[in-house]
């Protein structure tokens, strides 16, 4: 998933919506919900970018090419405030190269109640600056 991986470590929201299926569904691991669509999809990327701090993948797990379809994971590392966290990004790529199911996990238990804290801090100005209701 090389497009992938480089957008995310551009921080090119605009590349990385780009690789999104329409019909998306992102799973997170702070709620059981998942969110479905682009649009909500992209909403919580947007605010992952602000959140993370010293984020790099670490290991590439799966088809590292762009064509076709498959599952890859990329595993990664980040800072949230003080705290540590190791995650990994599941993804199912369509044939037509499009990414259709997103989930995430993160650990530790202490590194996820600060993403999802900061998340929450962050999500409102997110979707102002979108043109979204929510804050």
């Amino acid at each position: 998933m090389k497009a992938f991986r480089e957008a995310i470590e551009a921080r090119d929201v605009e590349a990385l919506e780009a690789l999104l299926a329409d019909d998306v569904v992102f799973r997170s691991p702070a709620v059981h919900k998942p969110y479905e669509g682009k649009l909500a999809t992209s909403v919580v990327l947007r605010a992952v970018m602000r959140v993370f701090e010293d984020f790099r993948y670490t290991r590439d797990i799966g088809d590292s090419g762009d064509s076709g379809g498959g599952d890859h994971v990329l595993v990664f590392e980040a800072r949230v405030g003080d705290r540590s966290v190791e995650g990994a990004d599941f993804l199912h790529v369509r044939e037509d190269g499009l990414i259709d199911d997103f989930r995430v996990m993160i650990r530790p238990l202490s590194g996820l109640n600060a993403v999802v804290e900061a998340m929450q801090a962050v999500l409102p100005d997110v979707m102002r600056e979108m043109g979204l209701s929510g804050g």
